[in-house]
This record gives structure tokens, sequence and C-alpha cells, in this order.
């Protein structure tokens, strides 16, 4: 079973998104905040990692410099899910390290689909 970290602030997106994957067949992991996300990064190999841009306590991009220089998810694919669009925030994003970018609003089954193709192409 693949193992996906999901790192997104708002409850209700946060448990959208889970029961959307869990359906899937992941092994999902929340956490709400940016701190989080980082412990469970640092202690856990992931097979992709479903980050929020803005989260309380560290961004997603904070997190990304340390799942980046962590060698437990150094490789680990990263997806960026922010409201944030602009061409400016998507290079920011992928210059940090994040592989993907998914702008808000999204559909969760558009999100399953994104997923399914990452970890497919990634075997």
């Amino acid at each position: 079973m693949k193992k996906i970290l999901l790192a997104e602030d708002e409850d209700v997106l946060r448990m959208l998104i889970m029961d959307t994957l869990e359906d899937e067949g992941y092994e999902i992991h929340e956490a709400a905040d940016g701190e989080e996300a980082e412990s469970l990064a640092v202690s856990t190999k992931f097979d992709l990692i479903l980050l929020d841009y803005m989260m309380p306590l560290k961004t997603g991009l904070e997190v990304i410099k340390i799942i980046r220089g962590d060698n437990l998810n150094k490789d680990t694919k990263i997806m960026m899910l922010t409201a944030k669009s602009q061409k400016s925030d998507e290079r920011t994003i992928l210059e940090a390290g994040a592989d993907y970018f998914l702008s808000k609003p999204f559909s969760p089954m558009l999100l399953a689909e994104k997923v399914e193709e990452i970890l497919t192409h990634n075997e």
C-alpha cells in the first residue's frame, strides 16, 4: 500500500482529500500544520507528500526545504496544494523542491487522478 503524507490546515478539505485517497486504497497520514508535517516527514518514509502552501507554524516551502535536506524523504515526490496560482508562485514552489503544483480550488477526483499518475509513473 502506497503511503502518503497529507499536510493541510483546513479541516474540511483535509478530511475530503483523506476520504477520497483512502477510497483509492492509499494509506494516508495527516498533518494539520507545518511543524506536524515536518515531524512526520523526518520520521516516516512516504511515497508522496501533499503539502499546503500556507499552514500555521511553518509554510509548505519551509517544510520542503527540511524534507529535501533529510535523507529519509529527499527523493520522495512532493505536490504543493495552493491558492497561489500566479506563474511566479509556481516557479517559487518548484524551485524550492516541489515536483508538482496543484491550484486550489480543485476537484478531489482530479487530485486522486494526479496522485495515481505520480505514483504509477514513479514505480
